[in-house]
């Protein structure tokens, strides 16, 4: 028997026509050095349409990749409507990667344009003569120094356009956004995501049960737009009216505290390094006010119980966990607890990854490929799939991250009979020690909790009666003392005896990678090179 509803394509066009209409008054803020400017969803869509008549008489067709090089702001964000809604391709660049990295994924996705914000057009001029497919580069902002060369100007090229563009009817599957992993293990890979999976991403992120970003949130868009399109929040917003603060370049904790105060979002996103330092700015400033939060969401790396315990105790703000990837768009499992539990276990479920979204699928596997228990036990690497999730990367084959139509994640742990996943380590970080696996996240976690402690990293060493042992690099908090002794004793009454490292190390900063994650490769290549300074108890 065949349905008689109606069909028609899942499109971001689609998305971007119902948040001008029905949220057509909704505002996104962007923070300067100057104060702060504003504008309507349905100005901004406006523009949209008048950016992709400049794309047009640009050359750009369907299918060509419109590259951005861009902080978090309003152009960005109608650079974001524009090109996939004309059937171009959105690629945005991260602008914290190394110039080989950045020429190498420009030319990998053979990137067409790239508008580039002023500010960063020096970044971008150290690979302008490495990446020949770029016919045009049209910069934001006023470029003085002209050291790429002949530019166009974009506020030029948008006035001279009328709004009115129509966006094309288009197959719902075809490709709408580009975005490389961060190349943490050999070269980035690119994940292309559909109009199809981006309209089902957006609308999953509105559901209560997951972010439940709506028409009364103002969200603070901390993660950057170059990273996996900003978890979706440009398109949820137009989806759900919510209104976006884009904080550009003022990512450090004393702006954003004084956005919060100042802006009142409801709702933010970020990386925990991110929120770690916003909470030692705040602890130390009589004005801060972050009491327009109702929700912090940290995604990226494990969030800290400590770090959960002090947004709770001392500012009344629930912070969720989010779990995912480039690779799944990323919204794949959300730490929201059960609707019955008591207030004094939710935080027991908030130290979670995260607890299924619906509308994918995720399965604990081992080495072997055999399926494992949902039952808090059984450890395995966790593996995803659905309708938001690749299934390939652009132009290059890595069988080894698939198995039966199902994505390998590379992250390692266990899932309950209740849908919620706890992640111990990532495949890499693993520390097996005497044939036993100690976590290094639950280690970071616990020992960020020591009172004199601001970051913690955990990495494996070789040892040669353990074959591998924990070593853990410490950052003080400022005028904070503490000692290997001191630390361990403390490790001592929170984790199982074998789990505590001999090896110490107390260092000015843990490196991040360009994403604000704690970047443990560079740890492992000072331990190699004998550049980190440790002590070792007995």
């Amino acid at each position: 028997m065949d349905s008689t509803m109606q069909e028609g394509p899942l499109l971001i066009s689609g998305i971007i026509r119902h948040g001008e209409f029905v949220y057509a008054d909704k505002k996104i803020f962007t923070v300067t050095a100057d104060g702060v400017e504003e504008a309507t969803f349905f100005q901004i869509s406006k523009r949209a349409e008048q950016l992709a008549a400049a794309l047009t008489k640009l050359g750009v067709h369907s299918g060509d990749r419109v590259a951005t090089f861009m902080w978090n702001n309003q152009a960005h964000m109608e650079a974001y409507i524009a090109a996939p809604s004309m059937g171009a391709v959105l690629h945005t660049l991260n602008i914290r990667l190394f110039p080989e990295q950045l020429a190498f994924i420009i030319n990998h996705a053979r990137d067409k344009i790239i508008i580039v914000d002023s500010s960063l057009v020096p970044l971008l001029a150290k690979v302008r003569d490495q990446i020949p497919s770029v016919e045009h580069i049209i910069v934001h902002g006023r470029d003085h120094d002209g050291v790429l060369g002949a530019t166009l100007d974009y506020e030029a090229l948008v006035d001279a356009e009328r709004p009115g563009f129509q966006w094309p009817l288009l197959d719902e599957r075809s490709a709408a956004i580009m975005c490389y992993t961060s190349g943490t293990t050999g070269n980035p890979k690119g994940v292309v995501y559909s109009h199809r999976s981006t309209w089902l991403h957006s609308m999953a992120s509105t559901t209560a049960n997951s972010i439940g970003l709506c028409e009364r949130d103002r969200c603070l868009l901390i993660v950057p737009m170059f990273h996996v399109s900003a978890w979706g929040v440009v398109f949820t917003a137009y989806f759900s009216g919510t209104e976006v603060i884009m904080p550009q370049q003022f990512l450090q904790g004393e702006p954003i505290v004084k956005m919060i105060r100042e802006l009142r979002p409801t709702i933010s996103l970020g990386v925990p390094t991110v929120w770690n330092d916003v909470l030692r700015v705040a602890e130390n400033n009589p004005e801060a006010d972050l009491s327009s939060l109702r929700a912090i969401l940290a995604g990226g790396s494990a969030v800290p119980r400590s770090m959960i315990e002090r947004f709770r105790d001392l500012y009344g703000i629930d912070v969720i966990q989010g779990w995912g990837m480039t690779e799944t768009s990323p919204l794949a499992a959300v730490s929201i607890p059960p609707g019955n539990t008591p207030h004094d276990q939710q935080i027991d479920y908030r130290v979670k990854a995260g607890r299924v979204v619906a509308g994918v699928e995720i399965r604990v596997t081992a080495d072997d490929g055999t399926v494992l228990p949902n039952d808090g036990k059984s450890v395995g690497e966790f593996e995803i799939r659905g309708p938001w999730i690749t299934g390939s990367y652009f132009g290059v084959d890595d069988p080894e991250k698939f198995r039966d139509g199902w994505l390998r994640t590379g992250d390692i742990g266990t899932m309950d009979g209740e849908g919620f996943m706890t992640v111990s380590d990532r495949t890499k970080d693993v520390i097996k020690s005497g044939g036993e696996w100690i976590s290094s996240v639950e280690l970071e976690s616990t020992i960020m909790g020591h009172p004199a402690i601001f970051e913690a990293a955990v990495i494996a060493v070789p040892d040669e009666r353990w074959q591998e042992r924990p070593l853990c690099c410490v950052v003080l908090r400022p005028g904070a003392t503490a000692t290997a002794e001191e630390l361990r004793d403390y490790l001592s009454e929170r984790v199982v005896k074998w789990w505590l490292p001999e090896r110490w190390a107390f260092i000015d900063a843990v490196p991040k990678t360009s994403v604000g994650k704690f970047d443990k490769k560079v740890l492992r290549a000072q331990y190699a090179e004998e550049q980190l300074e440790y002590v070792t108890l007995s």
